[in-house]
């Protein structure tokens, strides 16, 4: 009992010895605090540590040793931009492009295949992918996603893959494309977790939205979202990161007021359920109204391209990202949104929603032909937005 307590007593007085800066600690002391900070969580950012992966890129460099570091697209080819063996993750896509047609960024499609699956998990009109869901160049930055000056495109979805992964681009107009410029950022590693899940990222269209209203004229009422407009719909097990969305007004007056509405692992009834399309995007009353509307973009949200708002012709670029609440779902998700309140407008949109799940493939909606992806204007009377034309 002396023997502890006198290595109690000479433990006691040295702490108080180190703490009164009386004496140095020793140097086990020392060793045995720099491990205990070195290992708290949060006290070094990751990039200071080891890391166990190899750094790579491809591109579309000369391989000539040339200054011609791109690739020409003749109509109805497909260039294969990326391709590698896995285990891996693709931290990083930046493309430019020079193309003959105006709606390049429409009749370009983007595809992204995992583990050597014939089917797609991501496809989409390029433009759209990249946020720019009018077929013009918007210049923004995002968390994920971004478009620089010189119309430089910029990913930063994370896209891990166990066995293989291929990306191509595809001309689907009827113009050359002259150059297309793309590096893809990506690493090797030893394995990947069990859990990690596959990228994916579909676009959908409704030029226009099929607008519903009452036998008296008024709204219905619209608590299931049984007419609203489709994001996304899969199954399997996995997490919504957002979507980017563009609206062609096709009538005059505000757009929005359509609520988010996100299923759930049940089919009947939302489970998430929203104040408004502006709301959704963070934005609030009308962006600003017609003649106060102001373009914004910020890390994970924005209205980044705003023109001739509340107007017949109004264009609106959106995007919302969920990356600090990703939406979980175990069996079933399906994200939409009403066109107007209880989907009484008739505008036209187009929008690429992005998520993750376990599967790398849930079988996506086929393209519409690149002509009918173009933003036209459909001449539609009155608020409720009835179709007349088109």
């Amino acid at each position: 009992m002396l023997v502890k307590a006198n290595h109690a007593g000479r433990r006691s007085f040295l702490r108080k010895l180190t703490a009164f800066g009386g004496v140095a600690a020793a140097p086990s002391v020392i060793h045995a605090q720099a491990s205990r900070a070195a290992a708290a969580p949060g006290i070094l950012p990751d990039y200071v540590r080891t890391q166990s992966y190899k750094s790579l890129k491809q591109s579309s460099y000369d391989k000539t040793g040339g200054n011609g570091d791109r690739w020409p697209i003749q109509p109805g080819q497909t260039q294969e931009v990326f391709q590698a063996k896995g285990p891996g993750m693709i931290s990083h896509i930046w493309f430019t492009i020079s193309a003959q047609s105006a709606n390049h960024l429409k009749e370009i499609v983007i595809r992204m295949y995992w583990n050597g699956i014939p089917a797609p998990s991501v496809e989409s009109p390029i433009g759209d992918f990249f946020g720019l869901n009018l077929g013009e160049y918007v210049i923004y930055e995002s968390a994920y996603l971004a478009c620089s000056p010189g119309r430089s495109l910029n990913c930063y979805f994370a896209m891990p893959y166990r066995t293989a992964a291929r990306i191509t681009v595809t001309n689907e107009g009827k113009q050359n494309v002259g150059a297309f410029y793309s590096n893809i950022d990506y690493m090797d590693l030893p394995s990947l977790p069990e859990d990690a899940l596959y990228f994916h990222a579909s676009y959908r269209q409704a030029s226009p939205n099929k607008p519903v209203a009452g036998p008296d004229g008024k709204d219905v009422l619209n608590p299931d979202g049984r007419n609203n407009y489709v994001y996304a719909e899969t199954r399997g097990r996995g997490h919504l990161m957002g979507v980017t969305l563009g609206v062609h007004q096709n009538n005059e007056f505000w757009m929005g007021e359509g609520d988010d509405m996100i299923f759930v692992d049940d089919e009947s009834k939302p489970l998430i359920v929203g104040t408004g399309s502006e709301d959704y995007f963070l934005g609030s009353w009308n962006f600003g109204g017609r003649d106060g509307a102001r373009a914004f973009s910020h890390h994970m949200y924005g209205a980044q391209y705003i023109q001739l708002p509340e107007r017949t012709g109004g264009r609106y670029l959106c995007y919302r990202w969920h990356g600090d609440n990703p939406v979980t779902f175990t069996r079933y998700l399906k994200h939409t949104m009403e066109h107007g309140h209880s989907n009484n407008r008739g505008d036209n949109f187009y929008s690429c929603c992005y998520w993750y799940q376990t599967e790398p493939h849930t079988g996506l909606p086929p393209l519409p032909p690149a002509p009918d992806r173009v933003p036209v204007l459909r001449a539609m009377p009155g608020p409720g937005g009835v179709q007349t034309s088109g």
